[in-house]
This record gives C-alpha cells, sequence and structure tokens, in this order.
C-alpha cells in the first residue's frame, strides 16, 4: 500500500520544520499537519543545518538499464494443426541430417521449452520518488 504524494509531503515538511527549528518547533508539527498543502518549494528541499546534509525529493521516472546477455527458458504452447504444414529438414549440432515432415490437418503439436539465447540490450524500468540526501 502506496501514501500519497500529498501525505508524504506533508510529512517531509513537519519533519523539516522539526529539524530546523529544533526541540521547540516539536509542538508545532501537528498544526503543520493539520494544515493546507505545502508550496513545492517546501517539499522539494530540505536543509539538516546540524548534520550538513542537504535532501531533495526524486519524483519516480523511467530509466534505461543495461542487461548483460543471458539464457531464458520460453515455452511454446501446444496447438492443432489447422491445415496441411511442412516441416523442413535441418541439421542437428551433432552435423546429423533430419528429414523433413508433414503436420496434418487436426493433428496435435505438443508444447515444448526451448532455452534461447537473449544478446544483451537495453530496459525501462520504473524507479519509485524518493528522498536524495547529500552531504554539503
Amino acid at each position: 500500500m502506496s501514501v500519497s504524494t500529498r501525505a508524504r509531503r506533508l510529512i517531509a515538511a513537519g519533519a523539516a520544520t522539526g529539524l530546523l527549528a529544533g526541540g521547540a518547533a516539536l509542538g508545532a508539527t501537528g498544526t503543520a499537519v493539520a494544515a493546507p498543502a505545502p508550496t513545492a518549494a517546501t517539499a522539494q528541499v530540505t536543509v539538516d543545518h546540524q548534520h550538513g546534509k542537504t535532501c531533495h525529493w526524486q519524483k519516480g521516472h523511467w530509466e534505461k538499464k543495461w542487461v548483460k546477455a543471458h539464457w531464458e527458458n520460453t515455452w511454446h504452447k501446444t496447438f492443432r494443426a489447422h491445415e496441411k504444414q511442412f516441416h523442413k529438414g535441418w541439421f542437428d549440432k551433432h552435423h546429423k541430417w533430419h528429414h523433413g515432415y508433414w503436420l496434418h490437418k487436426g493433428q496435435l503439436h505438443k508444447g515444448h521449452w526451448e532455452a534461447k539465447h537473449i544478446k544483451g540490450h537495453w530496459e525501462k524500468h520504473w524507479v519509485k520518488g524518493h528522498w536524495e540526501c547529500k552531504n554539503r
């Protein structure tokens, strides 16, 4: 279950108020949470003067990631041939010739697993929004 952006901003603004003003501001955080939504500038940057950290809210975004080449098992599902179909002959990995064959109408072609080699490629994946803190 995820918390709404508005609630996160309210919590972050309340925490920032507590950190900036010290112990005296802790009583005011209850009123800050009850107040209307803070402006974008308040929620975007938080500075902790005691520890020398600056925090920025990074919105969720799509990021490209390189995926190395790998093997992947894929399932070829069972099907029934709807017409007469010829499958050509082929050489196997031991250089033995296998003759072609006919697959007749109504004949069941059973499914099977096949290992496929997938080349390296770029993939997009979603990065959730998060706080990014850096020392000054």
